[in-house]
């Protein structure tokens, strides 16, 4: 019987992200002769309301999104959250129970993964051990009854924009590992897709070769001009690769736009929480009006509400809210930026950690913690108390109940 991966790599073809050598995608060695030439005809997709259901579970639920020719979108969210099974189901390696995918103009809910124009990136290298480097690359381009000379032409030229052609007659065994991962990218290039499909494909990379990946891998789609579609747990890898991010939890979109509208403009506490590392802060509070000024009360501390946003919270006095903040917006006194609207605030440290250009700090307020990025000049201690500001133009307010946004759009 055969393994998973195995089954999808032959309905497939896919190509792997795993292990990468960070210079295999130097714009330079994407030269003149690159596929990029080719200029066949390039995809958008589009998720009409598409729905799977495992027996009684919804594992994506009414997903309605329409990705850009070209376009770099990231599905991130935590495990279980449906990005991956809503990979699947554009891959064809998942029925779906209702709705539409096209890629393009086609319909593929009945097209076989083969005949999807795509190339999918799992987390494992997925190579032939049996094969050489060249047969590897080659082999989905013979399983298409391509050309020989064709095959030959297109296994050199991504052999050498990857830096890899003194290995094409290798065994995988007799490779590194991110010599493994250039022949996976190889396999994909080769076949020239209009979609990149990518299931968290930098999860088993150290941190230093992590981000250099990235960069190499948004390079790679600058120079491809193709449509990239990215699934991640990693908050991190989604701001800074995509042209924009899907947040999705429990099967449901939550929100769909750009990584810095994202940050600014959070639609529930949700993303809020899940956009932005270290983690928005979170306080139960009130708004309550008191000398004809609006302030928002935690119980342990109060903060004003600017002028400007007076009239933008008014109907809310008097009633509970969730009061959010970035730890990037609470600074240490001594040092808090010129032109915000500051509101003073004096907490208890707890822990100090210092990261070298800055110092994350958490905080006790009462039995609230909470965490502050300051400046490396700080000078804090735990069990000492600081005075800190609240820059309160980037503050954020959410209902309780549904926990979406009150806040307008800036």
């Amino acid at each position: 019987m055969r393994s998973t991966e195995q089954f999808c790599l032959l309905r497939l073809i896919p190509w792997v992200c795993h292990g990468v050598d960070a210079s295999w995608a130097r714009p330079d060695r994407l030269g003149p002769q690159g596929f990029k030439e080719q200029n066949h005809l390039m995809a958008s997709v589009t998720f009409e309301h598409v729905y799977k259901r495992f027996g009684d579970v919804v594992a994506v639920n009414d997903l309605d999104i329409k990705v850009f020719d070209k376009e770099f979108l990231v599905f991130v969210g935590p495990s279980g959250c449906g990005k991956t099974t809503s990979l699947r189901l554009l891959a064809g390696l998942e029925e779906i129970s209702d709705g539409r995918i096209m890629i393009g103009d086609r319909v593929v809910n009945d097209v076989p993964p083969k005949d999807r124009d795509i190339a999918m990136v799992f987390q494992s290298y997925a190579l032939y051990p049996h094969m050489s480097v060249y047969d590897n690359m080659a082999f989905g381009l013979k399983l298409r009854k391509v050309p020989k000379a064709e095959i030959d032409k297109r296994v050199k030229q991504a052999a050498e924009i990857l830096g890899i052609a003194q290995l094409l007659d290798r065994k995988p065994r007799q490779l590194s590992g991110g010599q493994r991962q250039r022949v996976a990218v190889g396999r994909a290039i080769v076949r020239d897709p209009a979609v990149f499909l990518f299931d968290e494909p930098l999860s088993n990379l150290d941190a230093k070769l992590r981000v250099q990946t990235r960069a190499e891998i948004s390079k790679l789609h600058q120079r491809l001009g193709t449509t990239f579609i990215y699934v991640t747990h990693d908050q991190v890898e989604a701001m800074t690769m995509a042209t924009r991010i899907a947040v999705m939890k429990d099967g449901l979109l939550q929100q769909i736009d750009s990584p810095q509208n994202l940050y600014d403009h959070p639609g529930n506490v949700f993303v809020a929480g899940f956009i932005g590392s270290p983690s928005m802060n979170f306080f139960d509070a009130t708004l309550v009006e008191q000398d004809g000024k609006m302030f928002i009360d935690v119980g342990s501390f109060k903060l004003p509400i600017p002028e400007s946003k007076r009239t933008q919270y008014i109907g809310q006095k008097g009633k509970k809210i969730i009061f959010g903040i970035r730890p990037d917006d609470v600074h240490a006194a001594n040092f808090a930026p010129p032109g915000i609207t500051p509101a003073p605030l004096k907490a208890d440290v707890d822990v100090t950690e210092l990261m070298g250009n800055e110092i994350f700090l958490y905080l006790l307020t009462g039995k609230k913690q909470f965490i502050a990025r300051v400046d490396p000049r700080t000078h804090a201690r735990a069990g000492e108390s600081i005075d800190l500001i609240v820059n309160m133009d980037n503050m954020h307010l959410f209902d309780p109940q549904t926990e979406m946004t009150l806040d307008a759009l800036k």
